[in-house]
């Protein structure tokens, strides 16, 4: 009976996470809560995996979060995450969490609710008590308007939980110009001091909160970035003292394009460092 109460408490606490409106009793709320999400925009990077007609650029986003477990007991339950399923021709690129020591990647089993639009999975391992959960999500949707060289991108996030840290980078696709951001960042943001990144860092932002955001630029060139990319630089990925990262690799193999937000945007850092 015991066992049966703490798995219904598990569930429950998950589903407040990205439910905050629900009122449940005081034990069980704020067991697990969003400490950080990172979220990458990258417009013309590559194209889904399973694509066959590849005639309108393609919109590449990635979630990235990290959950916090303020219980004193181990937690393992269902995670739901609402996603943007009503834009443009949505489709589920990879998605995955981490171990508890983030030395390994478990591709994950979700399931899609198309009428809560919402993708579900089962945490991979028990999350320990004051330890983190990280997750991954990357999906692609169609919503880059085009007019001849010109393309415009709104987007629009509406926080669905509290989170202390939330942070947003539009990521320019190679060749692209007359690059604008509205609104306009602080400052410019680049990642690795490389330019084409830029950033917005918000703390404490709540539950129902929205950021809206136009990104307008022109490129002629049709191919997504990545296959730019590939052509242009044909070296395997390394890392600082040019040893092969077998953590880049072993997440690239689990996605179908290898396009997962740690890999893909590392690839990217390090092949215009290495052409400047």
């Amino acid at each position: 009976m015991k066992k049966l109460l703490l798995n219904i408490n598990i569930l429950l606490c998950f589903f407040l996470v990205f439910n905050p409106s629900i009122i449940a009793g005081e034990e069980n709320q704020n067991i697990l809560t969003m400490e950080e999400l990172s979220i990458k925009v990258m417009p013309e990077f590559a194209y889904h995996p399973n694509d066959v007609k590849k005639e309108h650029p393609p919109l590449l986003i990635g979630y990235q979060g990290t959950m916090r477990n303020l219980s004193e007991q181990p937690q393992k339950g269902q995670i739901e995450l609402p996603l943007p399923m009503e834009e443009k021709n949505f489709r589920i690129g990879f998605a995955a969490d981490y171990s508890s020591d983030l030395s390994k990647v478990y591709e994950i089993e979700y399931i899609i609710d198309q009428e809560k639009g919402t993708i579900s999975w089962t945490t991979s391992e028990e999350i320990l008590p004051k330890d983190v959960y990280k997750f991954v999500v990357e999906f692609y949707t169609d919503t880059i308007m085009v007019e001849k060289e010109k393309k415009t991108l709104s987007y629009q996030f509406k926080s669905f939980t509290d989170i202390g840290l939330f942070n947003i980078s539009f990521i320019q696709p190679l060749q692209a110009k007359k690059t604008v951001l509205n609104p306009a960042p602080e400052e410019k943001k680049t990642h690795a001091d490389e330019e084409g990144v830029y950033s917005y860092f918000f703390q404490g932002i709540k539950a129902g909160e929205e950021k809206s955001f136009t990104l307008t630029y022109e490129r002629n060139e049709t191919k997504p970035a990545i296959e730019v990319m590939e052509k242009q630089d044909q070296q395997p990925i390394e890392t600082v003292n040019n040893e092969k990262n077998p953590a880049i690799h072993s997440i690239a193999a689990f996605s179908g394009a290898g396009l997962l937000i740690t890999g893909a945007f590392t690839y990217f850092v390090k092949s215009k460092r290495r052409k400047s």
